[in-house]
């Protein structure tokens, strides 16, 4: 009898072979098929959070800005734009030639209510929203937003990269209520999400919008012109990690996002691959916990994991050679501007007595705690199997409920009890891009409003701080405020660091113009 599995695989596996062998008019197009880290579940940027959210949403959408290599906002959809005098006054206008999947144009009245439907999910655009008197309509192509008082960052946040991107969407779905996910797929970006061909855990196309007007820009980082050069992108879905890499060595896939640490010295070997690490800063390990709830309401709770947790341990699991990670206290990600690891000194040490005298302060007997968390993203299984291991050393009862990535995505965002649905603790990992900078770290905000990212943290002090480095315009200034704030997070310990590491992906020799971005661009890339 055939196992769930061994169904995925073999469907997986005719859907590869009928794309090269089936289907004589995909016999003249460029195909580049690829095997993604996930399956792709969720089609909302504003309400998804997840990586192959974002991959997905910058190929069917458009943003108004972009970060370049650096990291510096770049107008995309945006022509030209001015700034008043006083700082308080943005003005845009839309860039001729933008128009939807459906053949109708973009116009202003979509990009409003997208951005404040983002702004209402994301901790960037909360942050501009409080800055923000009003965002109007001018005409078709224009708009502006009216500052209450200067605000820095403003190009900068419309350029976010997540965790929720500012996608824009047709202003009928940009009506939908922000914590109601858009299921729609037709956006104004370089690709079109072949509904018709997608075959849930097996198959995604993604053709050529032929239509799209790039900016006649070289490409750099999100930023630029975003030049599609092969007709269609096939996202195969191949669970048991041998098999991709197999595939990949083969030739009989091109590209392969995040191949496991475990298969990336068998597919080193070949000559026709290679193997590199794409994002700017790294990325992170991370354990969040649920502050609803005891013991982790109490901070001396989510602290004791810090002086447990061995980072090295949870890299050696999940990241493999010592070539792609170390060990780093930076709560803003070493390396950065803001990567200072001020606070850190004493859980640098780790005392697993400590740690275990601190859950008993914050009042733990014993009781039993949910790590919700998947095997399907091999990595985050990993971190969340060395978590487990090292609380159960300390007496924690952990119960270990494994589903599938979007399942465990879905559970997180639930304030349910943990015996009711809910959750205790669970493992993931994070762009170094997004956590790097105070306005875009979703994950250190600990505004008390329970609007902030799930495990909802609260402290007062650590938001204050915060806001003040935000709005710090001496360098000095900030760099000292930075300190402090970064001091106050190490407490209070809003995620546990599980190690900085190198993300890697692999592609055929034959593919060219795999670009150097924040988030996986497929554009620019070809194939020979």
């Amino acid at each position: 009898m055939r196992t769930l599995s061994n169904l995925r695989l073999l469907g997986t596996i005719v859907a590869i072979a009928g794309a090269t062998v089936g289907l004589p008019a995909l016999a003249q197009q460029k195909v580049l098929r690829a095997v993604p880290h996930a399956d792709l579940k969720v089609l909302d940027n504003h309400t998804g959070s997840i990586q192959i959210t974002k991959i997905y949403g910058l190929m069917v959408y458009d943003q108004l800005f972009a970060w370049d290599e650096k990291l510096q906002a770049k107008p995309m959809m945006v022509g030209d734009y001015t700034v008043s005098a006083d700082g308080l006054k943005y003005t845009f206008k839309l860039r001729p030639g933008l128009k939807w999947h459906d053949g109708t144009k973009v116009t202003s009245k979509d990009v409003v209510p997208s951005i404040k439907r983002w702004a209402s999910r994301d901790a960037m655009g909360q942050k501009l929203m409080e800055f923000t008197a009003a965002m109007e309509a001018v005409d078709e192509d224009s708009f502006t937003v009216i500052l209450k008082q200067p605000y820095g960052f403003v190009e900068f946040t419309l350029g976010s990269d997540g965790p929720q991107i500012p996608t824009i969407y047709r202003e009928k779905e940009a009506a939908t209520d922000a914590f109601t996910a858009i299921t729609e797929t037709i956006g104004s970006g370089p690709f079109k999400f072949n509904r018709a061909e997608w075959q849930p855990g097996v198959k995604l196309v993604f053709d050529k919008n032929k239509d799209y007007v790039p900016r006649n820009e070289p490409p750099n980082g999100m930023a630029g012109g975003k030049v599609v050069k092969v007709d269609r992108v096939e996202w195969n879905i191949i669970p048991d990690t041998g098999t991709a890499a197999a595939a990949l060595t083969r030739g009989e896939v091109d590209f392969w996002d995040s191949p496991p640490n475990d298969q990336v010295p068998i597919i080193e070997k070949s000559k026709d691959v290679v193997v590199a690490p794409l994002t700017p800063f790294g990325n992170i390990g991370f354990l969040r916990t649920n502050t609803l709830f005891p013991p982790f309401n109490d901070y001396r709770a989510r602290l004791a994991l810090a002086y447990l947790f061995d980072q090295r341990d949870f890299q050696r699991a999940a990241s493999g050679d010592e070539r792609w990670w170390k060990v780093c206290y930076a709560m803003y990600i070493c390396d950065t501007p803001f990567g200072t690891e001020a606070g850190a000194e004493e859980i640098r040490k780790l005392d697993r007595v400590k740690a275990k005298q601190l859950m008993a302060d914050a009042g733990y007997k014993g009781e039993k705690l949910v790590l919700t968390t998947t095997a399907e993203i091999k990595p985050i299984g990993d971190l969340a199997q060395v978590a487990v291991a090292q609380l159960r050393e300390i007496g924690v009862n952990v119960d270990m409920q494994l589903s599938d990535w979007g399942t465990v995505v879905g559970r997180i965002a639930k304030m349910d009890p943990p015996d009711k649905g809910g959750w205790n603790m669970f493992a993931s990992r994070a762009s170094g891009t997004s956590y790097f900078h105070p306005v875009t770290n979703t994950a250190a905000n600990m505004s008390c409003d329970r609007k902030n990212w799930v495990g909802w943290p609260c402290d007062e002090t650590a938001t204050k701080l915060r806001d003040q480095v935000i709005r710090a315009t001496d360098e000095g200034q900030r760099k000292a405020l930075m300190e402090t704030y970064h001091r106050r997070l190490i407490e209070q310990q809003p995620y546990t660091l599980l190690g900085q590491f190198q993300l890697l992906f692999a592609w055929r020799k034959e593919v060219t113009g795999v670009l150097k971005s924040a988030v996986l661009a497929y554009w620019n890339m070809e194939k020979s």
